[in-house]
């Protein structure tokens, strides 16, 4: 058997979603050239996407048994209108500057303010656009569901997974927003790394990984424990995920990584990584790192002493051991599952994919 090719399922995705795309530009013909920037603004974040939740919702479908074809690449499609979506929003909440490597929505939208000499607060219309673009994005994410083409019965077996996802993603931002306010002071070195994967755990690797994958599965028709065996891996390999997003958010190359080195010192992310350096550096570094971390104004020369403090009191490793153990336990219950064996084989492909250091 040929096997499930990954790299030539991404053009699949990407055609896709420029489909959705025009379809949803049409529908707003008769509100340009005002429009224009908003729908021009989506296009440009959505063309450099990596395409994982799609992929995952995808190897769900197949994981069932069900055969390939272009509704479930159309339907795959729908996460990355959610994921655009988050990502508009979170930057937004973030003040961040770029994304993927240029300038973010709210960014972009402030900008042709300023261009076209427009009256009033040009970051203000920016992110009012910007929350205007990412709730447009989640609309036409449920125009891609309902409309992908597969059988209303199959949609209808995944979309409470689908409605699910959204709202855990929703609340667990705000889980982020909230842990990003509350002191840690009276927390004790484990119920700081317990707050952070909590947040990690709604806000990114049940939405990155599981959930897309149990759309697909469900509305694939699979149930019972091999269903129990993807969410397990999904969760695992969505926790080692976002464990290895804030390694790459701290000592990433910005030209791999699409955002300035060091940004989620910056913006004073209170990650896995944070909470074991906490715990584990000595206390003038303690106290360094407590001082400076969510100082947007951080100069080079500080984010390497915080790298480095990291690094040296043994932070990094200790994430870099919970990534492996977590890649090591979905392995584990993807090898358990009872599903199509092609789409097993893809799965198994992915684990090293998601956790790669250099991704």
């Amino acid at each position: 058997m040929a096997g499930i090719d990954i790299t030539a399922l991404r053009p699949r995705i990407d055609a896709a979603v420029h489909a959705q795309l025009a379809r949803g530009r049409a529908d707003l013909t008769e509100l340009a050239p005002e429009a224009d920037d908003l729908l021009d603004a989506i296009s440009d974040l959505m063309a450099g996407g990596k395409l994982l939740r799609p992929t995952f919702l995808y190897l769900g479908y197949r994981a069932a048994g069900r055969p390939d074809g272009d509704g479930a690449v159309a339907l795959a499609s729908a996460m990355e209108f959610v994921q655009a979506a988050a990502l508009i929003h979170d930057d937004v909440i973030d003040s961040s500057d770029t994304r993927r490597g240029a300038p973010t929505v709210h960014r972009a939208l402030a900008s042709a303010h300023a261009q076209r000499g427009w009256e009033g607060d040009g970051s203000a219309f920016g992110v009012a656009g910007a929350i205007l673009a990412g709730n447009l994005c989640l609309g036409w994410a449920d125009q891609a569901y309902d409309e992908c083409g597969l059988p209303s019965a199959d949609l209808e077996r995944g979309r409470a997974t689908f409605d699910l996802m959204r709202a855990q993603l929703m609340a667990g931002q705000y889980l982020d927003v909230v842990g990003s306010v509350r002191p840690w002071a009276g927390a004790s070195p484990a119920e700081r790394v317990a707050i952070a994967e909590r947040v990690i755990t709604y806000k990114s690797a049940k939405y990155s990984i599981q959930q897309p994958l149990l759309i697909g599965a469900r509305t694939g028709g699979l149930t019972g424990a091999a269903l129990a065996a993807l969410a397990a891996y999904g969760l695992d390999l969505g926790i080692a995920f976002q464990l290895r997003d804030d390694v790459l958010g701290v000592f990433g190359d910005p030209g791999v990584t699409g955002k300035p080195a060091g940004d989620d010192l910056r913006e004073g992310k209170r990650t896995v990584l944070i909470a074991h350096t906490l715990a584990l550096a000595a206390h003038a570094d303690r106290t360094y790192v407590e001082t400076h971390l969510g100082d947007a104004a951080l100069t080079p020369e500080a984010v390497q002493r915080l790298r480095a403090i990291i690094a040296g009191c043994g932070a990094t490793d200790a994430v870099e051991a919970a990534i492996a153990a977590r890649a090591t336990s979905a392995a584990q219950a993807l090898a358990g599952a009872d599903v199509d064996q092609d789409a097993a084989a893809a799965l198994g492909a992915m684990i090293e994919t998601v956790t790669d250091r250099h991704a």
